[in-house]
């Protein structure tokens, strides 16, 4: 597996590994053991980058991720997150944000607990808090590098304006954000400004929640617990209407003679240096199939040819629900 670097000096596999979809998010949770399993195997393939949060679960998904990457430890990258209204000791959810230092410094040792280790490679703030300024944000995960709890600090979904702000207090080394050929909305503002500060990019959903894969078409039913039931972008109308991107997709797989998937994960490393996807599955078929994206690249002309294809596309449908959407950007 090839290896890129995010910030200065982190050095993580050129694909990582979601571990969201393997408790929640996309139906029912997985079996344990199998996850456990496909975690270890990723890790034989050469991934070295697994992502997880608290949130997931609550806490399930970092206690799946700990015990799974205990033997391991040493030869990994581990990053969670924190920054969600979430109890402690009951894991209830609460109605928004909560990023107050003591609740970051909290969360830490929790997360430790969970993730059987003595320190988070990379902890990132995993939505923006409105009342909390980001300046505070920083300097809490500050004293936990210096404590040696936590080794990196991270972004997610945030604005250009607040990582300045807190680039400013303490170096960010990743901005984790969607970002594939189905939601390119990072590429205006958000890119150049990581560029220019030196800040790694990890985009989620790099297969835009499976819709570039090609399995999924306006006739695809989800299960009841699978968040893209309220996705706009998931609807059937949308699914049916941006079917063009998939046929565009398709056909330069094609002419690489490779899998879709492949050529949406190949297309986002072939953007910059410092992106590292983090595709999620539960299928060790997927697994080695993402694995692949690696081993080949795409030329000018391929490139040429996917963005002649797929940039004047018009798709139909927010890529999140309103109210999550209120919390991105920020």
């Amino acid at each position: 597996m090839q290896m890129r670097r995010l910030g200065k000096d982190l050095d993580v596999s050129a694909l990582g590994l979601g571990c969201m979809s393997m408790t929640s998010a996309y139906g029912p949770a997985a079996d344990k053991g199998e996850m456990i399993q496909l975690m270890r195997e990723a890790y034989e393939e050469g991934v070295t980058f697994f992502d997880t949060a608290e949130a997931y679960g609550p806490f399930t998904n970092e206690e799946l991720v700990g015990e799974a990457l205990q033997p391991v430890r040493e030869g990994v990258v581990i990053a969670t997150k924190f920054g969600f209204d979430i109890d402690l000791e009951t894991g209830k959810r609460g109605a928004g944000t909560n990023s107050r230092p003591a609740h970051i410094k909290a969360v830490a040792d929790a997360c430790l607990k969970r993730l059987r280790t003595d320190h988070i490679d990379l902890f990132y703030q995993h939505r923006v808090d409105p009342d909390v300024p980001i300046e505070e944000v920083a300097g809490a995960v500050k004293e936990l590098i210096a404590e040696g709890k936590v080794r990196h600090f991270g972004l997610s979904e945030a604005g250009v304006d607040t990582v300045r702000r807190a680039h400013a207090v303490q170096p960010v080394t990743a901005l984790q954000s969607e970002y594939s050929l189905f939601w390119r909305g990072p590429e205006k503002e958000l890119l150049p400004v990581l560029e220019e500060l030196g800040i790694g990019f990890v985009p989620f959903s790099p297969l835009g929640a499976g819709f570039l894969t090609g399995q999924i078409d306006e006739n695809t039913k989800f299960d009841d617990s699978d968040f893209r039931n309220h996705v706009p972008r998931f609807s059937p109308e949308a699914r049916k209407a941006n079917m063009a991107l998939v046929h565009a997709v398709r056909a330069a797989a094609e002419r690489k003679g490779v899998t879709p998937a492949q050529i949406a994960l190949a297309w986002l490393l072939a953007q910059k240096p410092w992106i590292v996807p983090i595709p999620g599955t539960t299928k060790p078929g997927r697994l080695a199939e993402n694995r692949g994206a690696v081993d080949f690249e795409l030329t000018e002309d391929d490139l040429k040819q996917i963005e002649d294809a797929t940039s004047k596309l018009s798709l139909e449908g927010a890529r999140l629900p309103e109210a999550m959407l209120k919390m991105t950007g920020r």
